[in-house]
């Protein structure tokens, strides 16, 4: 059986936005592995019964079915451990990047580009989400994201830590990306396929950062159909 990856993807079938499914990607290309890219919506669920669970990434690798994306990641590094390595030293050195990306960094890109959102998506799904999302954060997706120019300051400021460290070296795992850079990236991806802000200025080590991550792999990152930011 085929290995599969299922994404998030919107009305357009190539536009895949999901931070955590970019995570995935990422890590089957540093991995060298092929893969079905099968794209995955919100009023799907039914489609990923075999996974236990509704929500993706999730992998099925012939027999196995794998979901969550760390889960995701140390499975590859597991079971194929003559492909590149995408933890430097083990899983355990890369859970603070993650959780940073996780809870500060996605944090952040949630308030500023979630009603960018909708228009990516079909009538069905632009109703759960808008429902679903402004159930959690009490008020429209227009209001969250409302005056977010004036954030975007706060938002640069956070990224002190990823900037400190690259200006040192060219990737967060050294000299060549690991799994953190791929968690982190999946955040700016997922902003970038959805939304035009502006999050970086261009003479920022973190944007010449993403421009190396969106170069990897033959420009996988790039291809993808974006807004450009």
């Amino acid at each position: 059986m085929a290995r599969v990856l299922y994404e998030l993807a919107g009305t357009d079938p190539a536009r895949r936005f999901s931070p955590y499914c970019w995570r995935s990607r990422m890590a089957l290309a540093h991995k060298d592995l092929e893969a079905d890219y099968q794209p995955w919506r919100f009023t799907e669920a039914e489609s990923l019964a075999f996974s236990g669970q509704a929500k993706v990434p999730v992998l099925r690798d012939g027999e196995r079915v794998v979901f969550d994306s760390g889960a995701i990641a140390e499975y590859l590094e597991r079971i194929y451990p003559d492909r590149p390595a995408l933890f430097p030293g083990t899983p355990e050195a890369s859970r603070f990047i993650v959780a940073w990306a996780d809870t500060v960094l996605n944090a952040h890109l949630v308030r500023l580009i979630v009603s960018d959102i909708p228009q990516w998506l079909g009538e069905g799904e632009q109703a759960y989400f808008r429902s679903s999302r402004e159930a959690r954060f009490g008020k429209r997706l227009e209001e969250v994201t409302e005056g977010r120019e004036t954030r975007l300051p706060a938002f640069r400021a956070a990224l002190e830590p990823l900037r400190a460290t690259l200006r040192e070296q060219p990737f967060l795992g050294g000299e060549a990306p690991a799994y953190g850079d791929y968690a982190v990236f999946g955040g700016f991806q997922w902003a970038r396929v959805v939304s035009p802000l502006v999050l970086l200025e261009a003479d920022d080590p973190v944007a010449g950062w993403r421009e190396r991550m969106l170069d990897l792999f033959g420009g996988l990152a790039r291809a993808t159909p974006s807004c450009g930011t």
